[in-house]
């Protein structure tokens, strides 16, 4: 990966994709995309005055709280391509932040949208710094990757989703502040999946909530639903603990 650079209210980085961040057909995955996409979102935020570093000083932290990213054509093994990503302003609770990714013509290969929450590194708890809103508000119009918010997702109601095994966190899935990293939950959801699925199909649209943070030694019980919309096949993944949810993933294939 090359620098990040600034292009107005923009910021991007140039990336050759790796082939450890592939599939079997040399597609980028899901996952490498968050874990791609989180990084630059660490710099941009950084860069402007409200970074890991600065939220560090008063005991707080960026969490991701919701993403919807879609794959119109995602990158292979070795192309290059340059990710960008841009501020939104708050919302609520939430503040918004999108990506996407362009090949060396200008096509968007993928698109997406976040919405992030502060929480007290102490408590846990969400707070909403006031004195950080002058740094979060946004002059004038902004580009949407996509335009609507990351939804709430959920399994269908009155579906009967089947169980998928669980997951111990472990040293692999936890982060810089201590709690399973964002683009593991999508690792998990993906290897519930039969691989003849998640090999032979390619996702469109991919959704994620993280509800509750989880931590090393927590056992999440994960359950999975198929289903179907538009003709397209949908699969539902969402972990619990102590009966209740911690995540929820919806992939449109």
């Amino acid at each position: 990966m090359s620098e990040v650079k600034r292009e107005g209210y923009k910021f991007c980085q140039d990336i050759c994709i790796p082939c450890y961040e592939t599939d079997a057909s040399f597609y980028l995955k899901p996952a490498s995309f968050m874990d791609m996409a989180q990084e630059i979102a660490y710099w941009a935020a950084q860069e402007l005055g409200f970074g890991y570093d600065d939220l560090h000083v008063h005991h707080t932290a960026w969490v991701l709280s919701r993403m919807h990213f879609h794959f119109a054509n995602p990158p292979k093994w070795r192309d290059n391509v340059t990710l960008y990503t841009w501020h939104k302003g708050p919302s609520g609770l939430f503040y918004l932040r999108d990506f996407y990714l362009k090949d060396g013509e200008g096509n968007r290969l993928v698109t997406c949208t976040s919405s992030w929450v502060v929480i007290d590194e102490r408590t846990r708890r969400l707070v909403r710094p006031e004195e950080m809103n002058h740094l979060l508000s946004v002059d004038g119009d902004v580009d949407s990757a996509i335009a609507e918010e990351a939804p709430k997702v959920m399994m269908p109601r009155g579906s009967e989703p089947v169980p998928a095994g669980e997951h111990t966190v472990v040293y692999s899935d936890v982060d810089i502040i201590g709690h399973t990293n964002n683009a593991r939950y999508m690792v998990w959801a993906m290897d519930c999946l039969p691989y003849e699925v998640v090999s032979g199909r390619r996702i469109r649209d991919a959704y994620v909530n993280f509800n509750k943070e989880t931590t090393p030694g927590t056992v999440v019980q994960l359950y999975r639903l198929e289903t179907e919309e538009d003709g397209r096949m949908v699969q539902f993944v969402e972990g619990h603990v102590d009966g209740k949810s911690v995540f929820c993933v919806k992939l449109v294939f």
